[in-house]
């Protein structure tokens, strides 16, 4: 079985925001596996699905983004997920707009979902960095909260094409596939 996190805040307040990059990424993948049935559990919107053979259970924890390891805890301990079938999306101030990229591990660069996730359960899980662009003249706080413009959202959703693409890959196995995707995003 595996766990895909999308990282976020709830509330139409935050919908359209950076810091929602992963709620949207997991909206667009389970839209495209006609996943509609989002139910309520462990605090998070929680769907599971079969996909190519495979469970999968999609995330949205509603815990607000500096405290998601905690429902990410909650699903792992509760279906016995181990930590190398954990796959985080989430925004990233480093890449560019438009760009997403495949990590494995590694420290949560000041991110503090990520940080709680590593307080939770350690930091060996995959994770997709979705390029928000780091703020020119913005306090890095108002800048994530801050909502794409019209412009931006074009190429946030052509980076969520491709990352519902090399997620499906990532679900499959299909390691060498899903790295090219993400390498040339």
């Amino acid at each position: 079985m595996k766990l895909i996190a999308g990282l976020g805040n709830p509330g139409t307040k935050y919908e359209k925001t950076r810091h929602n990059s992963g709620f949207m990424a997991l909206d667009l993948i389970t839209n495209e596996v006609n996943s509609h049935s989002w139910q309520y559990k462990f605090q998070s919107l929680i769907n599971f699905q079969t996909i190519e053979d495979k469970k999968v259970v999609f995330l949205k924890p509603l815990t607000y983004m500096n405290l998601s390891g905690i429902a990410v805890q909650e699903v792992l301990n509760f279906y016995k997920i181990k930590i190398e079938d954990v796959i985080i999306l989430h925004d990233d101030i480093d890449l560019t707009l438009g760009k997403i990229k495949l990590k494995e591990g590694g420290g949560h660069a000041g991110h503090n979902g990520l940080r709680s996730i590593h307080e939770k359960i350690g930091s060996s899980f995959l994770r997709v960095r979705i390029g928000v662009s780091r703020p020119q003249s913005h306090a890095v706080s108002n800048y994530v909260l801050s909502e794409f413009s019209d412009d931006e959202i074009i190429l946030l959703k052509q980076a969520l094409s491709k990352c519902s693409l090399g997620i499906t890959y990532l679900i499959k196995n299909a390691n060498e596939c899903c790295r090219k995707i993400f390498s040339t995003s």
